[in-house]
């Protein structure tokens, strides 16, 4: 088993965004200006085929439980934030971990990913200010992650 003793609650700040590769421009006239000749341009290289992506192995039988605490990571994300609670800042780094721990495949971490997008929209389109109700329901949240990553660790973890 991965290691599921090891999830604590957490949130995510953004994946990184993808820098372009380098820029090359090759120009006759350039060349033709340095002293040398134009070349002609190269021939594209032949594509080699590469090997199919590895198969995705079978879900962990607390996948179920682990997306939903993903789900429920993403919304507290947003809440303790909205809220100003003194460990909303602590929340990305947890989601981090999930996805470091569980996230073996990219169709695995995808799905985590997902479900915490799911989780964060979803409060995010409702709540602009924090109020009661907001505060209530980030402690319900925080009681069923506790109740399912004790779960999910008792269970499966060491």
């Amino acid at each position: 088993m991965r290691g599921p003793a090891r999830f604590v609650l957490a949130a995510l700040l953004a994946f990184g965004a993808f820098a372009p590769g380098p820029l090359t421009v090759a120009s006759d006239a350039l060349a033709q200006q340095r002293g040398g000749s134009a070349r002609a341009p190269a021939k594209p290289a032949e594509k080699e085929k590469e090997p199919p992506p590895p198969a995705e192995p079978p879900p962990a039988p607390y996948d179920r439980d682990l997306l939903r605490l993903s789900e429920i990571v993403g919304a507290l994300a947003f809440l303790r934030n909205l809220c100003a609670a003194p460990d909303a800042a602590e929340w990305p780094s947890r989601m981090k971990a999930i996805l470091d721990t569980e996230g073996v495949t990219p169709a695995r971490r995808d799905r985590l990913a997902g479900a915490y997008n799911r989780g964060f929209r979803g409060y995010s389109l409702t709540y602009r200010i924090c109020t009661p109700a907001a505060g209530e329901a980030a402690r319900r949240y925080l009681a069923e992650g506790e109740r399912l990553s004790h779960a999910i660790a008792g269970r499966f973890g060491g």
